[in-house]
Parts: C-alpha cells; structure tokens; sequence
C-alpha cells in the first residue's frame, strides 16, 4: 500500500510540476501579448501623426495648385498681350 500511495503521490507530483510550467507559459504569453499591445498602441499613434501631417501636406499642395495655376495663366495673358502689341507694330 505504501508503494501504491508513493506512486500516486509522484504522479500528483509530475502533474503538479506540468501545471506550474503552464502557469509559467501563460505568464511569459501574457508578457509578450502586453508588449505587443504597447508596441501596436505606438504605432497606431505615430500613424495618427503621420495622418494629420499627410492632411497638412495635402491642404498646402492645393494652395500651391492654385498658385501656380494663377500664376500659369497671367503667363499666357501677359504671352497674348505682349504677341499682340508686337502684331500691331508690324502691321500699323
């Protein structure tokens, strides 16, 4: 009976010892996924930033269209204008 009790005892024992190594795995899981959480946060932000500065960007490429476009256009006016008094002095 002593022997039967001893391994009984052994195998609570080595079951015991199979629960505490889960135990442990389950808190370096729990560790990791806490990294990965923090980790995934930090990025969330700066993808935020990076967002607004995409917008800023975006609202200063359209002034400078217009700009540009206006500054495109009184090209081709001032062009016209200057081949139109040059026409004149050649036929007046």
């Amino acid at each position: 009976m002593a022997d039967s009790t001893a391994i009984r005892l052994s195998r609570i024992e080595e079951k015991l010892d199979k629960l505490a190594d889960a135990m442990v795995s389950i808190a370096r899981a729990e560790e990791k996924m806490t990294g990965l959480k923090e980790d995934h946060d930090r990025m969330y932000e700066r993808v935020n930033r990076l967002s607004q500065k995409l917008d800023e960007i975006e609202k200063k490429v359209d002034d400078n269209a217009r700009v540009v476009g206006v500054i495109n256009k009184l090209f081709w006016v001032a062009l016209v204008a200057l081949s139109g008094s040059i026409a004149a002095q050649i036929w007046m």
